[in-house]
């Protein structure tokens, strides 16, 4: 499986209302309890309740049917098994997966052991 690497840093943030405006990347989710956007750091909308910067993403490249099961699970597990926490973001064609920066080069080096290529 191939999974591309995003060059842009991620901020994770909760926000009071819609974002407008925001760049290429802009991943919201709206709860009865909250308002959550995953977008570039540089893109951070103002003004924002709480944030936490220093994320570094990758996806998994195609278009991804609704049918297949189990793409992401291993790659959770082997990042775990690993302790690199994910923070996961799909959308309707793919899955995005968000990992701290410090822990990206690792997190490459673990899924290209395992076979995985990138983009």
């Amino acid at each position: 499986m191939e999974l591309e690497k995003l060059t842009a840093d991620f901020t994770v943030c909760k926000v009071d209302r819609f974002p407008e405006g925001i760049g290429d990347y802009c991943f919201v989710s709206k709860t009865d309890q909250e308002l959550s956007v995953v977008c570039k750091t540089e893109d951070v909308p103002d003004p924002t309740l709480e944030r936490e910067d220093g994320w570094k993403g990758f996806r998994i490249t195609g278009t991804l049917d609704f049918s297949l099961i189990g793409i992401l699970a291993p790659i959770a597990a082997l990042l775990a098994e690993h302790m690199i926490g994910i923070f996961v973001v799909s959308t309707y064609n793919t899955d995005y997966l968000f990992v701290k920066k410090e822990n990206f080069d690792k997190a490459q080096t673990v899924l290209s052991a395992a076979g995985y290529t990138w983009k």
